[in-house]
């Protein structure tokens, strides 16, 4: 059997397939995609396992770090997506070099985070590798202004470095006084 996708004029181009995973929303902040949280770094056609059968769309994936625990539910959420779009034989691939950065996500992505209340990630520094050991004490230290996604203040300041997940920090705004999650740069 010949899916849907691989009928209509040949296989659905990986961009097509980028913008039906765009609609895969991440388990922990459901306002990003997977697109925009910029973990999704390739997709491509492989040749059919068995002769006559379907193609297999890869999806190769890097999580925000390696114990992830939406790893497995968003790999159910990109199979499901792109079978509901006809692509019947889907392997979601998980590559954990390069380690997956904040540098990754979209500004859309950055936009709705901040839409949904969270501050997003202020970019690495100008030649900064993302995956170069740093001293782990000089992170602790708050470096840079957050600004409250609230009410764009830059009047903040950090409560803990261990907010609602381990990829947040917990930020108060001094003029809103709403506290606010900061998705940490990494």
């Amino acid at each position: 059997m010949v899916s849907a996708a691989a009928t209509a004029g040949g296989l659905a181009s990986p961009e097509a397939m980028l913008a039906w995973l765009d609609a895969v929303m991440d388990p922990e902040v459901p306002v990003l995609s997977v697109v925009d949280l910029g973990i999704v770094r390739g997709v491509q056609w492989q040749p059919a396992a068995t002769p006559g059968g379907d193609p297999v769309a890869l999806v190769t994936v890097t999580p925000t770090y390696s114990g992830c625990p939406a790893t497995e539910v968003i790999a159910r959420a990109i199979k499901d997506a792109l079978r509901g779009h006809g692509v019947l034989e889907v392997v979601v691939r998980t590559q954990l070099s390069p380690a997956w950065t904040t540098d990754w996500m979209t500004p859309k992505g950055r936009d709705a985070l901040r839409a949904y209340g969270i501050a997003p990630p202020a970019a690495c520094a100008p030649g900064v590798s993302p995956t170069q050991v740093v001293d782990i004490g000089a992170l602790m230290a708050p470096r840079e202004v957050v600004p409250c996604p609230q009410c764009a203040s830059r009047h903040t300041r950090l409560l803990s470095q261990f907010g609602s997940t381990a990829c947040k920090a917990l930020y108060q705004c001094r003029d809103c006084l709403e506290p606010f999650d900061y998705f940490k740069p990494h």
